[in-house]
């Protein structure tokens, strides 16, 4: 069967007799389109009726089938990968196993048939999907890397479109088998070291947890995976209380849950031997993929009647986890400093640029960058939250944009905080309006 779709593959031998071959064709009641349409339908038929195993007298001839034979069939596919008939046998494929101890489908079948799906040339079921990315590593790399240039390449004015993206690529559901949500992560941690964490790169891991938790949530029980299975090297304790979403607690458990990972986290780091960078550095990249629950602990500083030190020490941990020459240290003093400035006039309707100026004067003479980004993120939760902030926070976000470049960093936040704001579902119509309104202004010159 498979030498027969090569041989209809093979124009020339058709073109050689091609007035003979239409007249028999026209004299079957056909035309040439129908003609091959149905013979290859027939075709894909009779290989997917033949690699699925016939029954017959109650016995499964699945396993009679050779590999060199469905080795053939996987290349005789190639030039017709993209026609729709074709799809029930790629499927066939990709499913199929049949025993053997090594891959038996083509190299360049695999190849093919992943290019095409990540061009959206083909449509294929989750099932076929997952299994070419567990069979074919290449593939799930490729597409791992497709979706962040895809992502970074095109302007997304919200982590709604980010979400939907990231999403129809398969990526988030296919992570739910470990072998693949394992391959993907190392990929996210090269790819952030390479770009030396750029927001861009931190928010798209960020939302593909949440999107890889959700479809984990959503799978069938007899086939879920215990989440340990995902993180098997890390503090079990801290990994569960990470992975408890913000909206299955009270936000009245907010500030309490954050203090919990906060003093877990610093026991860990600050308590036992953190034995190199690379083990600190999983630590960090451990908290930072669950980064709403760092979002949500700058907003509570500012706005719940929270003990500032644990929240502090969380955003100081993930801004400088390194604690070399008391980095670490000196960033904890000088964010509880600005804390400080900050709640003084957190509750006054009238604010002026000066003001907040003297209060966060440090924010544009830092030398060390983490400190500036963790000052950042408390002063765009001030102008958002706080009683006067946002009467000028339109004026102070173009000053510190035009001074500092924060443009990407302080769109990023906006964005973040305005998704979550929406899928909380959280009534702030005034903080919503402001959010608005300074991303359109600041998406111009990121």
């Amino acid at each position: 069967m498979a030498s027969l779709l090569c041989h209809l593959l093979s124009s020339s031998k058709w073109e050689s007799n091609e007035a003979e071959t239409s007249t028999f064709i026209s004299t079957l009641g056909y035309t040439s389109a129908d003609y091959y349409c149905h013979l290859v339908k027939n075709m894909v038929f009779s290989l997917v009726t033949e690699l699925r195993g016939n029954k017959f007298n109650g016995l499964n001839i699945q396993g009679r089938v050779s590999a060199s034979h469905v080795n053939a069939v996987s290349l005789s596919c190639l030039p017709l990968i993209t026609l729709p008939d074709l799809t029930p046998l790629l499927e066939t494929l990709l499913l199929y196993h049949g025993g053997a101890s090594k891959e038996i489908l083509s190299s360049e079948f695999l190849e093919a048939v992943n290019e095409a799906f990540l061009k959206k040339k083909i449509s294929l079921p989750e099932s076929a999907v997952f299994s070419l990315w567990l069979r074919h590593l290449p593939s799930l790399e490729k597409a791992t890397l497709y979706l962040l240039d895809q992502l970074i390449s095109i302007q997304l004015n919200s982590l709604e479109e980010m979400a939907w993206v990231i999403k129809d690529s398969l990526l988030p559901q296919a992570a739910s088998h470990p072998a693949i949500f394992r391959i993907v992560n190392e990929i996210f941690k090269n790819a952030l070291l390479e770009t030396d964490g750029t927001p861009e790169v931190m928010t798209i891991i960020q939302v593909f947890t949440q999107l890889f938790l959700q479809a984990h949530q959503d799978e069938n029980k007899q086939h879920k995976f215990p989440l340990k299975a995902y993180f098997p090297y890390h503090y079990q304790p801290l990994v569960t209380a990470l992975l408890r979403r913000p909206f299955e607690l009270p936000t009245t458990h907010w500030s309490q849950h954050l203090k919990h990972i906060s003093d877990m986290l610093k026991a860990l780091v600050e308590d036992t031997n953190v034995s190199s960078l690379a083990d600190l550095f999983e630590i960090w990249f451990l908290v930072a993929r669950f980064g709403e629950w760092l979002d949500i602990a700058a907003e509570q500083l500012l706005k719940a009647a929270v003990e500032p030190d644990a929240l502090l020490w969380l955003l100081a941990f993930y801004y400088c986890p390194q604690n070399e020459n008391q980095q670490r240290t000196q960033t904890m003093v000088e964010a509880q400093a600005v804390y400080n400035h900050l709640m003084m006039f957190f509750s006054c309707t009238v604010l002026s640029i000066k003001d907040l100026e003297a209060a966060v004067h440090s924010i544009t003479d830092i030398e060390q960058c983490h400190n500036q980004h963790l000052l950042t993120h408390l002063l765009t939760n001030f102008l958002l939250f706080s009683s006067g902030g946002h009467m000028i926070a339109q004026e102070f976000f173009c000053h510190i944009t035009e001074t500092t470049d924060t443009s990407k960093e302080v769109c990023s936040l906006l964005i973040r905080t305005a998704y979550r704001i929406n899928r909380n579902g959280e009534k702030n119509p005034r903080t919503v309006k402001l959010l608005n309104e300074l991303l359109q202004k600041l998406t111009l010159k990121v």
